[in-house]
């Protein structure tokens, strides 16, 4: 699903994000990519959603090559990817219900079936549609992500990747989200998880792949 093949990635300054990465992750599974700040973690996860292109190397995702696509290639590339961010960037002057609309509405989804499609993933990420209406501010932090981790599942993507998405919540709330991302793991969907968080990955005993200095760690 995700093949990673002597991926090199530097940035200005000399500054060396990813050396020499390869790495596979199949479709369906659930992996931790782990390591410390600066690790490169983050970096990673952009090379997938060609956010960032890499210096060297190819990635496949898919089983296309995706340094080999077109500028107008990409938006078909990441309506296959759901992106969830540590600190959930919602649209703060828009509802609940138009900052999940959006993505459909930006694929062209037909009008119709849009409200139907929020209201299932809102049930799917365990929230009531009363918070259909509200702005983020006035939601709690677990609130925020579950509705980020919805935006992330409404266009029904085949992989998920998750940018330390408990980084900011509280232990309770950590497991919530976890177990979250465990049933849409088992629903089929490729999950990707970058953490820092040693405790959340001997908890979940997941497939890790640890970076260290941009490098795959041994």
């Amino acid at each position: 699903m995700i093949h990673f093949l002597q991926v090199d990635k530097t940035y200005p300054d000399d500054i060396k994000a990813l050396t020499k990465i390869s790495c596979k992750i199949e479709r369906g599974e659930f992996v931790f990519i782990t390591g410390p700040s600066g690790a490169g973690k983050t970096t990673l996860l952009k090379l997938i959603i060609r956010a960032e292109r890499q210096d060297r190397g190819e990635i496949l995702v898919n089983k296309r090559n995706i340094s080999r696509l077109k500028n107008s290639q990409v938006p078909l590339l990441r309506r296959e990817i759901g992106f969830v961010f540590q600190d959930f960037k919602l649209l703060h002057n828009k509802s609940v219900y138009d900052n999940i609309a959006l993505v459909l509405r930006a694929v062209g989804h037909n009008k119709k079936e849009i409200p139907k499609r929020v209201r299932h993933v809102l049930k799917t990420v365990g929230l009531e549609e009363w918070i259909l209406q509200q702005t983020p501010l006035k939601l709690s932090g677990g609130e925020q992500q579950r509705v980020a981790i919805a935006r992330a599942l409404v266009n029904t993507p085949a992989i998920v990747l998750a940018d330390e998405p408990t980084g900011n919540l509280d232990p309770e709330l950590t497991v919530e989200i976890m177990n979250l991302l465990e049933k849409v793991n088992a629903l089929g969907t490729t999950v990707v998880v970058a953490t820092h968080n040693t405790g959340l990955v001997a908890q979940y005993q997941k497939r890790i792949i640890p970076l260290y200095r941009g490098a795959l760690a041994a």
